[in-house]
């Protein structure tokens, strides 16, 4: 459990840390608590992990008991469902189980799409109901390089033709220290290695290594903590025009993308457009949206 003396406070370097010590013995996690631990992740968040990923779970599950003194994945999972300060370690649990693999314009054609069909529909259609706002939600965001990349969009192809149109763009993720990081809108190089040379002078300040987010990007944009299989949680999201979720549903079984995929349905308004990865698609999980080609890409749209 967390205890005063503990003071578990982790930096997120600290997920990815190393054993302190290489004449440390790593735990051994036996197959039937593999099971178990899989199982709670599943029910909390419905990412399943096959079989082949228990050494994953083990080195990643190992570097955060090395930080808090545990010697046994028994011992920590104790803490996870009925440790002091249970709730609030279930952060860190999946900080340390969770990867995010991100970088500023990272999915070009959907955004070409989004600036040259997208928006302007949306607008035209919004303009005949007297509303100006439009909501976007990046959903599984990771550090927030894809919800702030739709805001410069936006701001430098859209704005200038609709100047009375404003933009919200929600970014959330099961992971609180890349919430952390997408809300400060520093960055290294490895994030912006593949902005264009115009919206990297733009749209960030440079200040050695780190590359900041200006503040006109930064409002445009809110990040919060978000669990896409939480029920309530996402039943709070609603009225949105447009939604990313990519590289998500790779990590769920069958009913998990169906329950996620239905929920992202509701939240949509009608003619609303949901995009996921290159890699995903929605055959066999809703027949709910209409598939809509584009040039190198695919969406799906709520009629």
């Amino acid at each position: 459990m967390r205890t005063e003396t503990m003071n578990p406070t982790l930096n997120p370097s600290e997920v990815a840390k190393p054993f302190t010590s290489y004449s440390e013995k790593p735990a051994l996690m036996s197959i039937a608590l593999f099971d178990a631990i899989r199982k709670y992740i599943y029910e909390n968040s419905g990412i399943y992990f096959q079989d082949n990923k228990k050494y994953f779970l083990e080195s990643r599950l190992q570097r955060r008991m090395n930080f808090l003194g545990l010697k046994r994945f028994e011992e920590y999972f104790d803490m996870i469902k009925f440790g002091t300060g249970a709730a609030a370690e279930k952060k860190y649990f999946f900080e340390a189980i969770t990867i995010n693999e991100t970088f500023f314009f990272r999915n070009q054609p959907q955004l070409d799409v989004l600036a040259s069909q997208i928006f302007p529909e949306i607008i035209t259609s919004k303009a005949t109901l007297g509303r100006n706002k439009v909501r976007i939600w990046s959903a599984a965001s990771s550090s927030g390089e894809e919800a702030y990349s739709i805001a410069m969009i936006f701001q430098d192809l859209i704005k200038p033709r609709y100047p009375n149109v404003e933009l919200e763009v929600v970014g959330t993720d099961i992971n609180n220290a890349v919430i952390d990081t997408a809300r400060s809108g520093v960055y290294r190089d490895y994030s912006v290695r593949n902005t264009p040379p115009y919206y990297l002078k733009k749209y960030f300040k440079q200040n050695g290594a780190a590359f900041e987010v200006n503040p006109e990007i930064k409002k445009m944009a809110n990040f919060k903590l978000m669990n896409l299989y939480d029920d309530t949680l996402m039943k709070t999201m609603f009225n949105f025009d447009v939604i990313f979720c990519a590289n998500v549903l790779i990590y769920f079984d069958q009913a998990s993308k169906t329950k996620v995929i239905a929920s992202l349905y509701n939240s949509l308004n009608k003619g609303g457009h949901l995009f996921i990865g290159y890699s995903e698609t929605l055959h066999g999980i809703s027949k709910a949206f209409k598939l809509l080609s584009y040039p190198n890409t695919v969406g799906y749209k709520k009629e």
